[in-house]
């Protein structure tokens, strides 16, 4: 998978990943790099900032916690940032379904 095609859908991505439970950045990272078997293998140049601008927008809340005595930042998804999240799969499932039409195979 190129950058490119990552463009446009890395908020979503994460907002999907912080839906089941809040996470720190590398856990973020580490369930990207998870649940995509691998392929979405991204820096945390890549991420961290995606974060700062999901908290600055209202997306995410961040909070600091000690965990075996190192600090982290934990982020979690807001009101707003399920109902984005909701938004985002509906828009996803009909791009989705409109490129899939276009380059299948013809019958």
């Amino acid at each position: 998978m190129t950058p490119e095609m990552l463009k446009g859908h890395l908020d979503g991505l994460v907002l999907a990943i912080l839906e089941p439970e809040p996470q720190h950045g590398f856990g973020v990272i580490e369930q990207l790099k998870d649940n995509s078997g691998g392929t979405l293998d991204l820096p945390t140049g890549t991420i961290y900032p995606a974060l700062h601008r999901l908290e600055r927008t209202g997306l995410v809340t961040a909070t600091w916690t000690v965990h075996n005595g190192h600090r982290r930042r934990v982020y979690a998804l807001t009101t707003l940032g399920r109902a984005k999240l909701a938004t985002y799969r509906a828009q996803w499932r009909g791009f989705a379904d409109t490129i899939e039409r276009i380059v299948q195979a013809p019958a």
